[in-house]
């Protein structure tokens, strides 16, 4: 398919270049010695991930430790509720760990593990990353480092307990607003000072080139899965796909299956408590060009052109800035980027876990939230979901906060 001048039959070729652009985004903005240990990454990657043991042990772990693939379930009880639109969500939450994290994270320490890598670093927002990392770090025998920031260790405890209980190391940060961003922003510290014996494996498509790429590789599977089993349910595509989108592999994941054929496709943003900056997490809507944590992208800026300070009900959604393929997606119009406030992603939560029985994580409450209020549009048709996560490391606040209605 052909879309603003871009061949889609052959797009995964061509983006990124070899520099990791996509079109002007993406890049690698970092200090010398940081792009010495980036070019030996991506180097192995590229090199690795074409060897038929490195594949043929990585669908090994997907198949046995995984529980691989996830199946896509038909929501019909909502359906019928919302009108004559139908739902399904694909069951990211069924993967290890209740989250598609570990999709990417398996395949990283993979390739640490082949690079001869002692440890393992990272950061988390909501923890599911976290928890990922220190569970492939645990299979592989690595040590691991997962940075957080105070707000979200609080938030987030039973992740918290989970990776220590791996074995893995939470170092707390408390500079700044203490989420997301000041976690990377550490990790990236700490990387600088342990890159020849550690590699970062990055929680998202964001940070410089290789990682973009490499993490949408590696969830690709999600996408590649759903369009084999949504045919095989229907014997047609779903007429729109949509997943939440914070750094946004989970999107990346699921749109990848789908930008070569005639299907809509939507990423979905934290649109918070209001547009007013602070209040929200939505880079892609309200942001412009701009570098942070090594990559060119879009970005909510503060009145000095710095990253803003930003907000979501979901820890894992609140970062100032997008994925480089994501704002390339953006601009060429082949997926549009909208938002859900905290408030209809909280109502979404209760209505998918008493319709259907599949209590969503916060940050995939996003989608079905979206994937509701297109429903009710639409008048006819399927809508696709990605249900990136379960909500069990939400509970202790989704209770403190509202209860359980």
């Amino acid at each position: 398919m052909k879309f603003n001048d871009i061949e889609f039959d052959t797009y995964f070729k061509n983006y990124p270049d070899d520099n990791g652009y996509f079109g002007k985004y993406g890049g690698s903005y970092i200090p010398p010695e940081l792009q010495t240990a980036m070019n030996e990454i991506n180097d192995a990657y590229q090199t690795i991930c074409k060897s038929s043991k490195f594949i043929s042990e990585l669908r090994r772990i997907r198949r046995e430790f995984q529980g691989r693939p996830t199946p896509i379930s038909y929501l019909e009880r909502l359906s019928g509720k919302l009108g004559n639109v139908q739902l399904y969500v694909k069951r990211e939450d069924l993967n290890h760990t209740g989250a598609h994290k570990l999709n990417h994270c398996m395949g990283e320490v993979l390739l640490a593990k082949y690079m001869g890598k002692k440890k393992v670093i990272a950061e988390t927002g909501a923890g599911q990353h976290g928890v990922a990392l220190a569970t492939a770090a645990a299979y592989f025998g690595l040590e691991c480092d997962v940075y957080m920031g105070s707000v979200d260790i609080i938030k987030q405890a039973p992740n918290v307990a989970r990776m220590k209980i791996l074995g893995a190391k939470v170092i707390e940060v408390t500079d700044g607003l203490a989420t997301l961003k000041e976690a990377v922003d550490a990790a990236f510290k700490a990387y600088a000072e342990e890159y020849k014996e550690a590699i970062y494996c990055i929680g998202s498509v964001v940070g410089p080139h290789p990682f973009p790429m490499m993490v949408r590789d590696f969830q690709s599977v999600v996408g590649i899965e759903a369009r084999e089993q949504f045919l095989e349910m229907t014997g047609e595509l779903p007429d729109t796909v949509v997943a939440c989108v914070g750094g946004g592999s989970n999107a990346m994941g699921l749109f990848s299956g789908f930008l070569n054929d005639p299907v809509d496709i939507y990423g979905v943003e934290p649109f918070g408590k209001s547009i007013q900056l602070g209040d929200h997490a939505a880079s892609l809507t309200y942001g412009e060009e701009g570098v942070m944590h090594g990559f060119n992208s879009i970005m909510l800026k503060d009145e000095n052109g710095d990253p803003a300070p930003v907000y979501s009900v979901a820890s894992g959604l609140d970062y100032p800035s997008s994925g480089p393929e994501h704002a390339f997606l953006h601009d060429l119009g082949r997926v549009k980027y909208d938002g859900i406030s905290d408030d209809e992603t909280i109502d979404a939560f209760f209505e998918l876990s008493r319709m259907e029985g599949i209590i969503p994580a916060i940050e995939s409450s996003h989608a079905v939230a979206y994937g509701m209020k297109l429903a009710k549009n639409m008048g006819k048709g399927s809508i696709l979901i990605n249900l990136s996560g379960r909500g069990d490391k939400d509970m202790d606040y989704i209770i403190e906060k509202y209860g359980t209605r």
